[in-house]
C-alpha cells in the first residue's frame, strides 16, 4: 500500500479509503466487520463515513452506517488507532436531517456530538461539510443554465461560513475533531475557507472529496490545481461512476440486487446516451488491453496527477478485492492514450 500527504494535516493516508455508505443497510455488521478487517490488513489506514449514511438515505437509515462502525470500535478499543476515520455532516434539504435546514454553528456542534455517539470514539480525525449550504455545481448541476453566480449573496454565505468555521476551530479544540475537509465544493468554496480561516486564526481546511471519475472529470484541472498548491488533498468519490464503469448496467442492464435496480438509486443522473457511449467505450479500452473495466477506471483515478487518496465502496469481498487490486496497477502509456481518446469523445457525458 503507498501512503500520501493528507493536505496540510501532517497525516499520511492510504492511497485507498474504504468508503461505508452501504453498511447498515445493504451490509450487515458481520459484512462490514469483514470489510474493515480485509482493509487493515491490507495496509488501508482510511475510513470515510458520514451521519446520512446509509444509503439509499431515509430518515430510518440515518446514522446506521457510523452505528456499524461504532459496534466494531466498541468491540476492538484497542485498534481504534490504527486507522484515520473521516465523517461528514449533512447540508441542506433532507427533512428529516435538522429539518432541511442550512448547516449553521450549531448543528456543526450537535452533529458532531451525535456521530462521536454513534460511533463510540472520543474523537472523528477528519469531519467534513457534506455539501456547502449555496447551491454547487455538483450532482449533475454542472452544465450551463443549472446554476446562476450572480445572484447569490456571497457576502452572507461567507458570514454564515465563518460561523461554521468557529464552531469547528471549537471542536477542534475541544479534542472531538482533529481535522475538517470538505465536499462537494468548488475553489470558490475551499479559497474563502482558507481566506477566512487566516483572517480569524481558525482551523485551516485539510481536504475536498467531490466525484471524480472517467465520466465525470469537471474538477480537472482547475479544482485539482487549486488544491495541489493550497496544500488541500484531493479524494475523489463514487471513482466507478456510482458502479457504471464495471460496464454492468450498459444498454439498460439491471443486474439483480445491483444498486442501480433499487429505485432510489437507479443510474441517478449518470444514466444517459452519452454515459451509456462512453461506458461502452471506456469498456473496449479495457478488454484490448486484458483490463478489467471497474480496475482499469480505479487506476486511472489513482494514476491522476493530484489525487491523495480514492474512496471506495463494495457491498460484497469479492468487490472489494478486485478493487483494491486495481491500486496495484499502473497503466502504461497505451492505456492511457487510448483513455485520452475516449475522454476527448465524451468530455461530459452527464
Amino acid at each position: 500500500m503507498e501512503f500520501s500527504k493528507l493536505g496540510s494535516s501532517g497525516l499520511l493516508v492510504s492511497r485507498v479509503c474504504l468508503g461505508t455508505m452501504t453498511w447498515g443497510t445493504r451490509n450487515n455488521q458481520q459484512e462490514a466487520n469483514e470489510q474493515i478487517e480485509y482493509a487493515l490488513s491490507h495496509g488501508v489506514n482510511f475510513i470515510d463515513t458520514a451521519e446520512m449514511y446509509g444509503i439509499p438515505p431515509t430518515a430510518q437509515t440515518y446514522g446506521s452506517t457510523e452505528t456499524v462502525i461504532g459496534n466494531w470500535i466498541a468491540a476492538n478499543p484497542s485498534r481504534r488507532n490504527e486507522f484515520i476515520l473521516a465523517s461528514k455532516i449533512a447540508g441542506n434539504g433532507l427533512s428529516y436531517i435538522r429539518k432541511g435546514g442550512d448547516i449553521t454553528a450549531e448543528a456543526v456542534i450537535s452533529s458532531v456530538d451525535g456521530s462521536l455517539q454513534r460511533l463510540q470514539t472520543d474523537h472523528i480525525d477528519l469531519y467534513q461539510l457534506h455539501w456547502p449550504n449555496r447551491t454547487s455545481p455538483h450532482f449533475a448541476k454542472h452544465h450551463p443554465g443549472k446554476l446562476c453566480f450572480t445572484t447569490v449573496a456571497a457576502k452572507a454565505h461567507s458570514e454564515q461560513m465563518l460561523e461554521i468555521l468557529q464552531a469547528l476551530d471549537e471542536c477542534v479544540k475541544a479534542g472531538k475533531i482533529r481535522h475538517f475537509g470538505l465536499s462537494d465544493d468548488t475553489p470558490w468554496g475551499i479559497n474563502e475557507y482558507i481566506r477566512l480561516s487566516e483572517q480569524h486564526d481558525l482551523v485551516r481546511v485539510t481536504s475536498i472529496q467531490n466525484e471524480f471519475n472517467l465520466l465525470h472529470t469537471k474538477d480537472w484541472p482547475y479544482l485539482v490545481e487549486n488544491c495541489v498548491h493550497a496544500d488541500v488533498a484531493y479524494l475523489p468519490w463514487s471513482p466507478l461512476a456510482g458502479g457504471g464503469l464495471t460496464g454492468k448496467y450498459i444498454d439498460g442492464a439491471r443486474p439483480a440486487g445491483s444498486r442501480w435496480s433499487q429505485l432510489q438509486r437507479n443510474g441517478l443522473f449518470r444514466d444517459t446516451e452519452s454515459s451509456n457511449a462512453a461506458t461502452k467505450a471506456y469498456v473496449e479500452v479495457a478488454r484490448k488491453h486484458g483490463l478489467k473495466p471497474a480496475q482499469m477506471a480505479l487506476a486511472w483515478c489513482n494514476q491522476t496527477d493530484g489525487v491523495t487518496s480514492t474512496i471506495i465502496g463494495a457491498t460484497s469481498m469479492d468487490q472489494l478485492r478486485e478493487d483494491m487490486a486495481a491500486f496495484e496497477l499502473s497503466l502504461n502509456e497505451a492505456v492511457l492514450k487510448d483513455i485520452a481518446s475516449v475522454h476527448r469523445q465524451y468530455p461530459v457525458p452527464f
